[in-house]
C-alpha cells in the first residue's frame, strides 16, 4: 500500500494522476485529503463538491480506500502497518511546515512522521513559488530526515504538447522514485 496525501495548495491535479498511475499499476493507494484541499479540488477540478466518485472514476476510485483527515487510529497512523511509503502532492507550505516541526495534529501529518521514522520513503510535491528562507529550511530539515523532494518542475526535452504531458513528467518522477516501473514519459535519451 502506498498513502497519498493531497493538502490544501494549487496542483491537486497531481496527487489525483498519481493515484490513478498507482492504481492502474496494480499498487494499493490510501489516500488522505485534507479541508482546504477539499475546497482546492472543486476549484481546479471544477466539481461542485468533494466526493471521491466526481474526482477519480469509478473503476479507479474503487481500489482506493479512503481515510478521514481526523481518523487518528486509522491503520496508516502506526508503524506496525506496513506500506511502501507516502507522497504528498501537492504538499501546500502548512503542512511542509508542520511537518518539518514534527506536528501529528492530523492523519495526514501523523503519516508522514511514521513514514519518517520507519525509513520509508516519503515524497513531498511542494507548491509553491517563491520558497522564503523558512520554506527553504523547512525543506532542507525534512530532506536531512529522509523525505525526497520533487518540485513539479517540468522537463522540456521530451516537447510536451499538452498541460497534461508536463504534469506527466512530475507524475513519472514520483512513480519511479517509489520503484513503480512505467513508461508515462520518454526517459532521457530515450528516441530523442
Amino acid at each position: 500500500m502506498i498513502i497519498v496525501g493531497i493538502t490544501g495548495a494549487s496542483g491537486v491535479i497531481y496527487g489525483k494522476r498519481i493515484c490513478e498511475e498507482l492504481v492502474r499499476h496494480g499498487h494499493e493507494v490510501a489516500l488522505v485529503v485534507t479541508e482546504h484541499a477539499k475546497v482546492v479540488i472543486c476549484q481546479e477540478l471544477k466539481v461542485k463538491s468533494y466526493e471521491k466518485n466526481k474526482i477519480f472514476s469509478e473503476e479507479i476510485s474503487e481500489k482506493i480506500k479512503y481515510f478521514s483527515i481526523s481518523d487518528m487510529s486509522a491503520s496508516i497512523a502506526s508503524g506496525s502497518f506496513k506500506t511502501s511509503g507516502m507522497v504528498i502532492a501537492p504538499c501546500s507550505i502548512n503542512s511542509l511546515g508542520a511537518m518539518a516541526a514534527g506536528i501529528c495534529n492530523n492523519l495526514l501529518l501523523r503519516a508522514a512522521q511514521v513514514t519518517l521514522k520507519e525509513r520509508r520513503p516519503l515524497i513531498i510535491v511542494p507548491r509553491e513559488s517563491p520558497l522564503g528562507m523558512i520554506q527553504l529550511r523547512n525543506l532542507l530539515t525534512l530532506s536531512e530526515a529522509g523525505a525526497i523532494i520533487v518540485p513539479p518542475s517540468p522537463a522540456f526535452y521530451n516537447d510536451p504538447e499538452t498541460v497534461d504531458d508536463i504534469i506527466n513528467f512530475t507524475v513519472s518522477r514520483v512513480l519511479n522514485l517509489l520503484g513503480v516501473e512505467n513508461n508515462i514519459i520518454k526517459s532521457w535519451g530515450e528516441n530523442f
